[in-house]
């Protein structure tokens, strides 16, 4: 299973955003990682549907749209029209979670889920087979640079075996306190898409190293 490196915007410098992501391009960046939070749900505010759009004009590589908003529902077919290419609902904010996963589908959008530190992974055997990316949150979700959760590696090793065992084909993502420190760890666990944002858009050495260090500390299979 291919490796995916994911930049968060949540990180970027908004005054040069253009150029930020043409960095994540030079470095090898898979896709480009939208955080939306609405204030409720989680603390902070983040980005809109605009964003979305402002993106998708600057880039060509995939746009990965994480909803941590209340009643995501109802702003799917804004996103969807805005250039979002996968969008991931909370499993906490979706009483019918089955109906979401279904209408990201008909958008014509690869369909994610979500699940916070203290949500259980068995939560999601019944929709398994409803989604093409699972997003373990590695620290609790609303704030950038935050520390990784050292319990959360028993998680995606419990994600890894529950998706075996239904035969889903759900790639596994982490998000949270993800660094060349933390990285090897939740590979070795079962996680092949990697968000990040500190790490690559604050490197001393700038985005294209923070992505090469990243890639680096993977263990060849």
């Amino acid at each position: 299973m291919s490796i995916t490196i994911s930049p968060s915007i949540l990180s970027a410098d908004f005054s040069k955003l253009a150029e930020e992501i043409r960095q994540c391009e030079l470095g090898g960046a898979d896709c480009i990682h939208v955080d939306v939070m609405d204030g409720r749900f989680v603390p902070n505010i983040s980005f809109g549907p605009e964003i979305v759009k402002t993106c998708r004009a600057l880039t060509k590589l995939p746009l990965d749209v994480h909803l941590m908003i209340v009643e995501p529902e109802k702003h799917l077919e804004a996103f969807a029209k805005a250039g979002a290419d996968q969008i991931s609902v909370h499993y906490e904010t979706c009483p019918h979670i089955h109906r979401t996963l279904e209408t990201i589908r008909e958008l014509g959008v690869s369909p994610g889920v979500s699940i916070n530190p203290g949500t259980a992974v068995n939560c999601l055997r019944e929709i398994s087979h409803m989604f093409e990316l699972v997003l373990i949150m590695t620290v609790n979700p609303g704030f950038g640079g935050q520390s990784f959760i050292p319990q959360s590696l028993d998680k995606v090793h419990c994600m890894r075996d529950l998706l075996d065992k239904t035969g889903s084909k759900a790639v596994i993502q982490v998000d949270g306190g993800i660094d060349a420190d933390t990285i090897a760890d939740v590979y070795k666990a079962g996680a092949r898409n990697f968000v990040a944002g500190t790490s690559i858009f604050l490197h001393p050495q700038g985005i294209p190293a923070g992505i090469q260090a990243l890639r680096a500390a993977i263990p060849s299979d």
